[in-house]
């Protein structure tokens, strides 16, 4: 409650203070064209486009309203079929979104992850603790495809890899979701990784399957099975929470990209690095030509398109 009040009182102080902004930047214009100072109407319509981009930012911030949207989330992150080449391309995915957390203040914590073989990682799972946090990555989920010229090809030939983007938002105490002990299996294996010699020599990693959905959840960031085994828990009750989520919304919405499952087939961008230089997203169109600035973080642009194209329900056309 303390927190929702806080985030009201502050949306309207925002507006009065647009309003207040508005009004001066009027007046301004108004008394240059009187005493004909063409750098007073200047000031003041610099003043106005400024307040157009404060605008447009929190349009985009506004419609981060749903249910879950302003809470912490998980993000997972899985190489597709390519070994080396595409654990790589979820290595630099992994730190795409760090950098991304990073920028706006929030706090990243890495709960499980698999290395590769040779390079990169084969999956990771990572919390990101901050305002809004779900709201924002939530468009996120789905196959990522990236292009480039192989550091890992003595040939140098042009490779093409696939890695997937999986969000789901962490889930309150009040909310209360039961598990069936029949329902689910729990297995418990040796940590893999950097983390001490005791990491490694004991089983304290958690596996729990969810029988009837197949949802799968691990945890080896602790020493302790125990605490590894909560957080587990945690992070099957916040997907199980999520499916129930999307589930609402495609009934809402009846829209196809409603759908839960996220297959091979579900790109949502490419990041192509060779022999041009452009990231595009699939459902909105939106492209930049600094692919090395999105992967250093810079994902505003298409989160916020992404986010203004669910909630208009997807009406502009996609290829």
């Amino acid at each position: 409650m303390m927190r929702e009040r806080q985030q009201l009182e502050e949306n309207i102080t925002s507006l009065r203070d647009l309003q207040t902004s508005l009004d001066d930047n009027i007046g301004l214009i108004e008394l240059g064209e009187e005493e004909d100072d063409a750098d007073i109407v200047t000031e003041a319509e610099d003043g106005l486009r400024a307040m157009k981009t404060d605008i447009d930012r929190r349009q985009i911030e506004m419609l981060l309203s749903g249910e879950a949207d302003s809470n912490d989330s998980y993000i997972e992150v899985h190489s597709g079929a390519g070994g080396t080449e595409s654990q790589d391309w979820a290595a630099m995915l992994m730190r795409m979104y760090s950098r991304w957390a990073e920028k706006r203040k929030m706090k990243v914590e890495v709960l499980e992850i698999h290395d590769g073989e040779e390079a990169g990682i084969k999956s990771v799972t990572m919390l990101i603790r901050g305002h809004n946090a779900y709201g924002w990555l939530k468009t996120e989920s789905g196959v990522h495809r990236l292009v480039r010229i192989s550091p890992f090809d003595s040939q140098a030939r042009r490779h093409t890899s696939f890695s997937s983007i999986w969000v789901y938002p962490v889930i309150d105490d009040t909310i209360e979701i039961d598990i069936p002990d029949s329902e689910v299996r729990i297995d418990t294996y040796r940590a893999s990784g950097a983390g001490g010699q005791h990491v490694n020599t004991t089983d304290s990693a958690v596996r729990i399957t969810h029988i009837p959905t197949n949802i799968v959840v691990q945890c080896q960031n602790e020493r302790s099975q125990h605490k590894n085994r909560a957080t587990a828990w945690e992070m099957l009750r916040s997907r199980l929470y999520e499916e129930e989520l999307k589930r609402r919304e495609a009934e809402a919405n009846e829209q196809e990209a409603s759908k839960t499952e996220i297959g091979w087939g579900h790109q949502i961008r490419s990041y192509v690095l060779q022999p041009y230089q452009l990231v595009k997203d699939l459902r909105t169109n939106t492209e930049s030509t600094s692919p090395q600035d999105v992967l250093d973080g810079d994902l505003d642009m298409f989160m916020e398109a992404a986010l203004a194209h669910r909630i208009h329900g997807g009406e502009e056309s996609t290829d």
